[in-house]
């Protein structure tokens, strides 16, 4: 399992379009893949509960996975979040 707490940096958080993008990335992956905010936990497969965690500009979430291409998925979903969702600000 790794485990990596991150800043979320587009300008509108995690709305419905980034919440997409990130279910479409993580369902490219084998791994079980879990998100955390402070407001709630999520299956970041799932964009229902990806949309329930409020996570707005600036606030800090915790990404778990785990599976065979845990090291993969990580490195994929932090170079989404670090491109801020292919958002220009």
């Amino acid at each position: 399992m790794v485990e990596k707490t991150v800043t979320v940096q587009n300008k509108l958080g995690l709305h419905a379009r980034a919440a997409s993008l990130f279910v479409q990335t993580s369902q490219g992956f084998a791994s079980s893949i879990t998100v955390a905010s402070e407001a709630a936990t999520a299956d970041g497969k799932s964009i229902l509960k990806m949309m329930l965690l409020q996570a707005g500009k600036g606030t800090e979430i915790k990404l778990k996975i785990d599976g065979d291409d845990e090291d993969e998925a990580m490195a994929a979903l932090l170079d989404l979040i670090a491109t801020k969702f292919g958002e220009e600000e």
